[in-house]
């Protein structure tokens, strides 16, 4: 009589054992993989191992947060011959798989999570399928696109009397992840202090509690003062803004000829007055970074370099933003070497300007690569320019409808930025148009002369003829 329970509790510690006998035995797992590059190809590897008669083989393709599966591969055993079918119930043995799924030139749109989906029959009846999965996410990085440097709130003018910040702008674009970004003085790591939101760039002179640093193995500008008092006058000129945008490099280009319509005035002025507050020491940076996320899973990424300028140590210095990113073999670099503007090259056209004709003055290059852009302010010397206002901001000055009193005017183009500023000047040479007679055309255009008094006194005789 007690042995019965004991059965009882023997069959049923059998029941699930051979329940899942006939159900039949499956794992299935994905090889991990390292972060991918995008372009590369990628293979996904599903292994599993069963005892049981293969069903069927699912690939997914995860998005939207795992609430839409994508079927991108599908192996149904019902249509294939390819795998062994165990008919034999009674002879258990273990079998191993592979699924794979080859992505030829993966993409960034590819990066997330990727399912694999075996399903066999049940061992007690064909009917039922046990189904089993793995998951990977594939990481896809890519490389940063582009690299440039430029100047921030710019064109600026130089500052003789009160120092200035200065900031340069790295701007990398195209990284997944966001790549790391770091500026270089001359070849050397610049040692920034990080701040979380750059300074504004009316706030006074930066400053640090760290030590002071002398500033090795940089000469001091030795540039010679070099004036000429005859193109002098007692105007003052104060910087402006500046409304164009100037393209970037403006050297002169040798293809473009100097036309002869204005006098070229050898002497330049070249405004390199550094005060009291220029002290020779090695300046204290400050840096900070901004990350905004593209709609296709990269990073721009935007590194502020921020320091109180020197003209006088900081003109024809070299910096460099470098970039380096687990996608790169070797970091991506963009330079530029901040120098002040010198020697102007200015056209005129028409090349032989003549009486009523519109002339324009244009700064076609420098002697010299110019960064950050300059800034220009054109001026008449001695007096007003043709439209009455005292100065033109802009790399073109236009005179339309030039009078024949503005032969032998002067003026004075100043190019500037914060590391520094010049003068050029150019006279205007007007000729005779042999289509307007001489005396006919005053400083606004307008007819007077013979020809005007003889159109006044026919009209007059006219008014005394009709009211007799």
């Amino acid at each position: 009589m007690r042995a019965a329970p004991s059965l009882r509790g023997c069959a049923c510690l059998l029941l699930p054992a051979i329940l899942d006998l006939a159900r039949g035995y499956l794992t299935v797992n994905i090889e991990p993989l390292p972060p991918v590059v995008a372009g590369d190809a990628v293979t996904l590897k599903c292994n599993f191992k069963t005892d049981g008669r293969m069903r069927e083989i699912v690939w997914y393709r995860v998005t939207d947060g795992g609430t839409i599966k994508q079927k991108i591969f599908t192996f149904d055993a019902m249509f294939s011959t390819n795998f062994s079918h165990m008919e034999n119930y009674r002879k258990r043995e273990d079998l191993v798989y592979q699924s794979t799924v080859r992505l030829p030139e993966v993409r960034i749109s590819d990066n997330g999570p990727y399912e694999c989906h075996v399903g066999i029959y049940d061992r007690a009846t064909r009917e039922k399928v046990v189904l089993a999965s793995g998951n990977i996410f594939l990481n896809v990085m890519a490389p940063p696109t582009s690299i440039e440097v430029v100047a921030a709130d710019t064109p600026a003018p130089f500052s003789r009397y009160q120092a200035q910040n200065f900031t340069l702008v790295c701007i990398v674009s195209g990284g997944k992840p966001a790549p790391t970004v770091y500026f270089k003085r001359d070849g050397e790591p610049i040692d920034a202090v990080p701040l979380s939101e750059p300074p504004a760039a009316s706030s006074g002179p930066l400053q640090d509690s760290r030590p002071f640093r002398g500033l090795l193995h940089r000469d001091l500008d030795d540039t010679k003062m070099q004036r000429s008092l005859s193109l002098l006058d007692a105007d003052s000129r104060g910087g402006h803004s500046y409304t164009e945008r100037p393209s970037r490099s403006l050297t002169l280009d040798p293809s473009i000829p100097l036309q002869p319509t204005t006098e070229n005035i050898p002497e330049t002025v070249v405004s390199r007055e550094f005060p009291r507050w220029v002290h020779s020491s090695e300046p204290v940076y400050f840096l900070s970074h901004s990350h905004t996320p593209g709609s296709d899973g990269t990073v721009e990424v935007r590194a502020l370099l921020t320091w109180t300028l020197n003209p006088q140590i900081d003109n024809e210095a070299l910096f460099s933003c470098e970039v380096t990113h687990p996608a790169l073999s070797m970091p991506m670099q963009a330079e530029v070497t901040l120098v002040a503007p010198k020697g102007p090259q200015i056209m005129m056209t028409p090349s032989r300007a003549r009486v009523g004709d519109t002339v324009r003055i244009l700064v076609h290059g420098f002697q010299n690569e110019v960064f950050p852009e300059p800034m220009f302010t054109w001026t008449r010397v001695g007096s007003r320019l043709l439209d009455g206002s005292t100065e033109f901001d802009g790399k073109e000055l236009v005179l339309e409808r030039v009078p024949a009193e503005l032969n032998g005017s002067m003026y004075r183009c100043t190019a500037q930025n914060p590391l520094g500023s010049t003068d050029t000047h150019t006279r205007l040479i007007v000729f005779e148009n042999p289509n307007i007679p001489k005396g006919t055309e005053d400083s606004n255009g307008s007819t007077s002369g013979p020809a005007g008094i003889r159109l006044t006194l026919v009209l007059a005789l006219t008014v005394i003829l009709e009211l007799t």
